[in-house]
């Protein structure tokens, strides 16, 4: 990146830039954040904030004690053709018994190995969906408030496994969902179900946390589906 330029850019454009320039491929892990604030001439708050913001919008996932890697959404925000083809053979149905099959077990270990930090990251996200002025916003919340679930389980494998289940529920779910609303009204079920998980990792009871898991999903299969 040129100096000049680099300088001229707000600190999101310029953490966009380097690893657009950098050519890291998704999966890449980005270098320690005090080498990124040396590099990009940037504070450590102002970098936080941007690497809040391209986590927002996908660009980047954070797993505590691990670092900062790049998503695939940072080089393309399609679907891969392998997860539109498994896409087009899962009904959204079969799509939420997966979700069903998979996350209230990930919840129940993210109860057992949680993080001051991921705990953090779960309540912001919460926060941040309730503050939600378009669908949009909140389901970017909503993902990473999952995701946050996820990293909490101090599992790699899981995280992977979430990765792409969350990859493919895109893609069966483009397109299939309407709305009633411009963005959810302050009563909506999620909020509630999302407190639950909430406190139940907090309280570091994994049944609980497999079973509120378990209800939220249950309940946003039934807005979709009238069943579970």
């Amino acid at each position: 990146m040129d100096g000049r330029m680099g300088e001229l850019m707000d600190p999101e454009a310029r953490v966009r830039a380097y690893i657009a320039e950098g050519n890291f491929p998704s999966g890449a892990k980005l270098p320690p954040e005090r080498q990124l604030t040396e590099e990009l001439n940037l504070s450590r708050t102002n970098l936080r904030k941007a690497l809040d913001a391209l986590e927002r919008d996908g660009l980047i996932w954070r797993h505590v004690g691990k670092g900062t890697f790049v998503s695939d959404d940072a080089t393309s925000r399609a679907p891969s053709n392998a997860t539109i083809e498994l896409g087009r053979q899962i009904t959204p149905f079969r799509m939420m018994r997966a979700r069903l099959a998979i996350e209230p077990a990930i919840a129940r270990e993210a109860a057992v190995n949680a993080s001051g930090e991921t705990l953090t990251r779960m309540a912001r996200a919460i926060e941040r969906a309730k503050a939600a002025t378009t669908w949009n916003e909140y389901e970017i919340q909503d993902d990473l408030f999952h995701r946050a679930v996820a990293e909490a389980s101090d599992n790699l494998l899981l995280l992977a496994l979430f990765n792409q289940l969350n990859e493919v529920r895109r893609a069966v779910a483009w397109g299939n969902v309407s709305r009633d609303s411009a963005h959810p009204s302050p009563n909506h079920s999620s909020f509630v179900e999302h407190d639950a998980i909430f406190a139940a990792i907090s309280l570091r009871d994994p049944t609980e946390a497999y079973d509120a898991m378990r209800r939220h999903l249950g309940s946003v299969a039934k807005r979709l589906f009238g069943e579970v």
